[in-house]
């Protein structure tokens, strides 16, 4: 072969970033083992980022789809609905073609109406109001900014993300942390987004699954966790907006995890901006291949490349937009709670935990208020599905040139895009998670139910629903390329 492709995407971009830093003071306690309500004080500023895109050839300056990256664990569904809703209006688009994608820090506290009556939350509302016009702002500000420009795909390695399902051995029983001998993708892929006419970099994206739980009960402070670090470091060498997109990291997190040190967060941060600065340096020119030129008589006969622009034919495959939306099917777990048992469950552990407190015996009442937590997350969980015994589950996928964009809801184990990887070498795969919330949360692999673990817990589908959702990505993609 005497020449090598890149892929790429020529599409048209715009592109604007906020700050969307909550008060201090304001409710921040995401974990059930912490002991403070309000959050003290802010480690790094929590940034909205907004990518407006659409076809190279389309003959309105408007976007096509919407992808907005936001520093938070999630939304809820009553205030995600509510968000999307604003943003359908900002932008003029459907809601099918708006994509928020959290980051997922637990950091950043938990921004549920339903906690407005705990200390701090009463700032809540007011906080997510800011947040919405905020936000359409800076939907109003990328739309302004579209032009046409190309997108540049390589991928990288970083050993920060690790599994994160350990048995105890001994407590005998699965807990969520380090596990050195589970498997986890170190794959980092990057995209640059470049201007056609100035030649410059107006954003880079990051596409790496790993959960932001470096810091946990002990940090008081509001922060984007690792994202952080590692957006400073990239956005300092490329001066354009750093894009985060959480990948499939359900059982995966950092190694140096579940701390109060700010410190640490930074440090992993940094780890993976290292490796994205790596990818993007070896990323090819915009709109170039690699040919072959010949043969130098030398000390040795050299064989040498150069860089070329790509011909007529070639770029119009980097043009290529298909946007593509299904359903299917997922059945509810069969043991999925009920609101009127959740609720009956939670005053039982209130009352556990006020006796306990009563009594001075801390560990005790730390451990109910935990369990309240639970339950709390549960009554969210369950009350917005649809009845019946299955779950209409939504799959986005949108073909750019030669890279595929997947957008799922929920928090997916990591063998999903393990897989994907493996049946599509040679495409570019973005895969992001937690896209527009997590209305069925967790989706295990079927061999890690029955283990006692806290996804199992936590999700709302039945075992083999995160097959399902692979074997029909698998199809989907074949399709689209």
């Amino acid at each position: 072969m005497n020449t090598v492709e890149f892929p790429q995407s020529s599409c048209r971009v715009g592109v604007a970033r906020v700050e969307i830093t909550p008060p201090v003071g304001i409710y921040h306690r995401m974990w059930g083992a912490a002991t403070h309500d309000r959050a003290t004080g802010i480690h790094r500023p929590l940034t909205a980022t907004v990518l407006a895109l659409a076809p190279s050839d389309s003959a309105t300056p408007r976007p096509q789809t919407l992808f907005v990256a936001i520093d938070h664990c999630l939304l809820w569904h009553a205030e995600m609905s509510s968000l999307l809703d604003a943003l359908e209006a900002a932008s003029g688009l459907p809601r099918e073609q708006i994509v928020v994608f959290f980051s997922h820090t637990h950091a950043a506290g938990l921004m549920g109406l339903e906690r407005c009556e705990l200390p701090g939350g009463e700032l809540i509302p007011p906080y997510l109001d800011q947040l919405t016009t905020t936000l359409c702002k800076a939907v109003e500000t990328a739309t302004r900014s579209i032009e046409p420009a190309t997108i540049c795909y390589g991928t990288g390695r970083c050993s920060l993300a690790q599994n994160r399902d350990c048995f105890d051995d001994d407590a005998q029983r699965s807990v969520c942390g380090f596990n050195p001998e589970g498997a986890a993708d170190d794959t980092v892929l990057v995209a640059k987004v470049v201007a056609d006419a100035s030649q410059q970099t107006i954003a880079t994206l990051v596409n790496y699954a790993c959960h932001p739980t470096t810091l946990a009960w002990d940090n008081t402070l509001i922060s984007p966790d690792y994202v952080g670090a590692m957006r400073e470091l990239v956005e300092t060498a490329t001066d354009a907006p750093c894009f985060f997109i959480q990948g499939a990291s359900g059982d995966i997190g950092p190694r140096d995890g579940f701390v109060g040190d700010v410190a640490v967060a930074d440090r992993n941060g940094r780890q993976l901006g290292h490796a994205v600065l790596s990818a993007i340096e070896g990323l090819a020119p915009p709109g170039s291949r690699l040919a072959y030129t010949g043969a130098v008589i030398s000390g040795a006969t050299i064989g040498t490349w150069q860089f070329q622009p790509v011909d007529s034919n070639r770029l119009a495959a980097t043009t290529d937009w298909t946007d593509q939306r299904t359903k299917i099917p997922l059945r509810y777990r069969d043991d999925l709670p009920q609101r009127d048992e959740l609720l009956t469950e939670r005053e039982q552990w209130q009352q556990t935990e006020q006796d306990a407190a009563a009594r001075g015996d801390n560990a005790a009442a730390r451990d109910a208020r935990a369990m309240v937590e639970r339950m709390t997350r549960r009554l969210v969980r369950v009350q917005h599905l649809p009845e019946g015994n299955e779950y209409p589950y939504p799959l986005r996928l949108w073909k750019l040139g030669d890279a595929v964009w997947v957008a799922l809801d929920g928090e997916h184990y990591n063998v999903l895009q393990r897989d994907l990887r493996a049946a599509f070498p040679d495409v570019p795969l973005i895969i992001g998670t937690l896209a527009n919330g997590s209305d069925v949360w967790y989706l295990p692999d079927r061999d890690s139910f029955g283990k006692g673990l806290y996804q199992e817990d936590a999700s709302s589908l039945a075992a083999g629903s995160l097959e399902a959702v692979r074997d029909a990505l698998i199809d989907e993609i074949a399709r689209l390329i």
